[in-house]
């Protein structure tokens, strides 16, 4: 069953007309009417936790990385199935679908840097890929990128990554080969249909080597097209400027990126954010709730005017909301235990009265969100309403009435208010269903992030969204092969521990499966097993609004919420970016 939320507009993307908005042209105008310069404004509620791109778990890292960094491929911003050279001129694949070439583009140079002898950054070369495969592939705390990228999938990967645990890897990664100065090539363990979207990931994206090894996991040296100013993830923004010597032109031959410097906010809440765009502090914000669209739409309307003021774009995500179960901890190691939960849940409940509509809707089926074409996500049976059988559940699991059942601990992240209301309601259903007790902790993103990989709690709040467009990439994050041996250890992005073997076989055929239509059907199965053994709790599927000043153009928005800004210009002077810059400056000073 599909959920659509009630909304007065029902259409995709409206403009929003009222007063004059900037009126003279910002900096040179060039082909196709586009402008330079200008400084872009954006927010957030969860700051940043890394720059370092084997370190990133979290998607607002993932997005700074993604201005900073290239890899050989990347993702087109207005179609995210497809992937189009980055750091490559050209590539192929052989007719066993395993061996992989790659055309390193000539006259990419690294960002500027003290790491460089001269402070100049130098030329990129198929060496420094080599070398960054290599880091991908070496164990480390950092290191958080290798499980989803190339364990498994690069021949030898896993071996050489194993052998670096004992500091016994060998000099080369069997399955990377230099072929010449700009030549690359990539062998497989066994043909993949997500590769290519692997090489489009931050954990595979080109950093420096000099700035490795001279900063360790603080270098943040790569070839995009805007460059940090003195990052801090404690600050209470982020500031990039232009890379002046970017590689990347638009389709109409202009020199990228055309704004001066991005500065990225932190905001506590979205109401903050709402109010700082109000008053002309920011030019986009995202993921706004729709009670807050609802009062700007009906305000701005009545002073329709022309020329327009706002813009606003609405799009589903790849996105799933959820809570984790530590399925190693008694009682959450029982099945019935954990299936019970499920039930005493009343999703709609959430969705329609505590997040007022907020997302695609609620969770009835699996972890996988229904955004897949060709994905039949109705046929996985999820989890409905019904207290009875939740009752009966508990009892057959030892726990009638919930007696003797143990204070449940659930822990999430601070900077979401709608997942503070969320538990809260979530607390209110599990003891009226179960009669059981919950207490729930607000920690910061970075200990949230922690405590779930050695599981310090019972049940963590999560989401996911999606890297690359495929069912694979969810299912990935319950495969059994990257829980660790020991319970001491961290265990990423499986923190629930949930071991399968059904599970991981069938999960495991599926990525074998060269055939889109049968490796979906290969992924159902799998996924119909997850949501038997209820490693997780389902909440609902996401969607998101994009609210921007209507001066900003070419802002991309796509279902996993990558930002692509090297495009984005002002049509016209947006607020003046002279004390953003000023300030930019002295932080770098």
């Amino acid at each position: 069953m599909r959920f659509f939320r009630p909304f007065f507009f029902a259409f995709f993307s409206i403009i929003l007309l009222n007063s004059c908005g900037p009126d003279t042209s910002s900096g040179k105008e060039v082909f196709g009417g586009r402008f330079y310069g200008g400084n872009l404004r954006l927010s957030e509620t969860e700051k940043y936790q890394t720059l370092y791109p084997y370190a990133v778990t979290d998607v607002i890292s993932s997005n700074i990385c993604y201005q900073i960094y290239e890899g050989l491929l990347k993702f087109n911003p207005r179609n995210v199935s497809e992937v189009l050279p980055a750091l490559c001129e050209s590539w192929s694949i052989d007719a066993n679908g395993m061996v992989y070439t790659f055309k390193i583009k000539k006259g990419v140079f690294f960002h500027d840097d003290p790491c460089f002898s001269d402070g100049k950054g130098r030329e990129v070369n198929a060496e420094d890929f080599a070398w960054s495969f290599k880091m991908l592939c070496t164990q480390s705390p950092q290191n958080q990128q290798f499980a989803g990228t190339f364990k498994d999938r690069v021949k030898g990967a896993t071996a050489y990554y194993e052998a670096s645990a004992t500091g016994t890897a060998p000099g080369d990664l069997e399955g990377i080969k230099v072929l010449d100065e700009m030549t690359l090539e990539i062998t497989l363990v066994e043909p993949s249909n997500s590769f290519k979207y692997i090489l489009a990931m931050p954990g595979t994206f080109l950093i420096a080597r000099e700035s490795v090894e001279k900063y360790g996991p603080d270098a943040h040296v790569g070839t995009g097209p805007f460059i940090p100013v003195a990052p801090n993830p404690n600050n209470e923004r982020l500031v990039m400027v232009k890379n002046p010597n970017y590689h990347g032109k638009d389709s109409l031959g202009n020199q990228l990126p055309f704004m001066d410097s991005v500065v990225v906010n932190f905001y506590p809440t979205k109401a903050k954010e709402l109010d700082a765009f109000m008053q002309g502090n920011l030019d986009v914000v995202f993921g706004l709730p729709p009670e807050s669209i609802s009062e700007v739409v009906e305000s701005s309307i009545k002073d329709f005017k022309n020329p327009p003021k706002y813009e606003l774009v609405r799009t589903p995500e790849l996105e799933t909301q959820y809570y984790e179960i530590n399925t190693t901890k008694a009682p959450f190691n029982n099945v019935k235990v954990r299936q019970a939960l499920s039930f005493a849940i009343d999703r709609e409940k959430i969705f329609n009265n505590v997040l007022k509509g907020e997302g695609f809707g609620p969770g009835y089926y699996g972890l996988v969100p229904p955004a897949f074409s060709g994905y039949d996500t109705s046929a996985v049976r999820g989890y409905t309403f019904d207290p009875e059988r939740a009752r009966k559940l508990l009892a057959d699991a030892g726990f009638p009435g919930g007696k003797g059942f143990p204070i449940v601990k659930i822990e999430l992240n601070s900077g979401g208010a709608k997942h503070s209301r969320v538990v809260e309601e979530v607390k209110n259903q599990l003891m009226e269903v179960l009669n059981i007790n919950v207490e729930y902790e607000i920690v910061p993103m970075k200990q949230k992030l922690e405590d779930a990989k050695y599981g310090r709690a019972d049940i963590f709040r999560s989401a996911w969204v999606a890297d690359y467009p495929s069912p694979e990439n969810f299912l990935w994050t319950l495969y059994g092969a990257s829980v660790p041996p020991a319970a001491d250890m961290p265990s990423f992005p499986n923190t629930p521990r949930y071991v399968s073997m059904k599970f991981d076989s069938l999960y495991l055929a599926g990525v074998k499966n060269v055939n889109t239509a049968e490796s979906y059907k290969l992924f159902a199965m799998a996924e119909q097993v997850l949501m038997k053994d209820a490693p997780v709790i389902i909440l609902w599927y996401g969607e998101n609004f994009k609210l921007n000043y209507f001066y900003v153009k070419n802002f991309s928005f796509n279902p996993i919420r990558q930002w692509s800004l090297s495009e984005v210009y002002f049509k016209k002077e947006a607020p003046s970016a002279e004390a953003e810059n000023s300030s930019a400056t002295e932080e770098k000073k």
